[in-house]
């Protein structure tokens, strides 16, 4: 990781993909990254649903430079369909978005972890998508 150094909020904005609540209360930290346990901790649950919902759909047609480069080329028509619908009954049923670490893997993948996670339940869901929102950023951070 680069070494450790105040990141201003639009940098933090950058790597959690939206200017949030939780972006500004780690921007008051002089180590962001390594606060970010500490400061969900003390989130709200409409900051958590903020920041999850500033991030993209996973196989969404409209992502920032970052996402598109992270989730990769795999357009399969059928592999989209199918995270369009696993996404939207994630939405329907937890009431916010879908986040994952995708990590370079291929969206053929994703679909087995959406489908699995549907089966949690809202509590267990929303610390998961949090920390995997905070995962997404370090991995940035480490690559910037």
């Amino acid at each position: 990781m680069p070494p450790s150094r105040p990141l201003t909020v639009d940098e933090l904005a950058e790597l959690f993909e939206g200017h949030t609540r939780f972006v500004e209360k780690l921007a008051e930290h002089p180590d962001p990254l390594a606060s970010a346990q500490a400061v969900i901790a003390e989130l709200t649950q409409d900051e958590k649903l903020e920041a999850l919902d500033a991030h993209p759909a996973i196989g969404a047609k409209t992502l920032s430079a970052r996402s598109a480069a992270e989730q990769g080329g795999d357009d399969d028509p059928a592999t989209l369909a199918e995270l369009e619908r696993l996404n939207a009954e994630y939405e329907q049923r937890f009431g916010f978005r879908f986040v994952v670490f995708v990590n370079r893997r291929p969206k053929s993948e994703i679909v087995p972890i959406l489908r699995e996670r549907l089966e949690r339940t809202r509590d267990e869901e929303l610390d998961t998508a949090v920390q995997e929102l905070v995962a997404i950023a370090e991995d940035r951070w480490r690559r910037s």
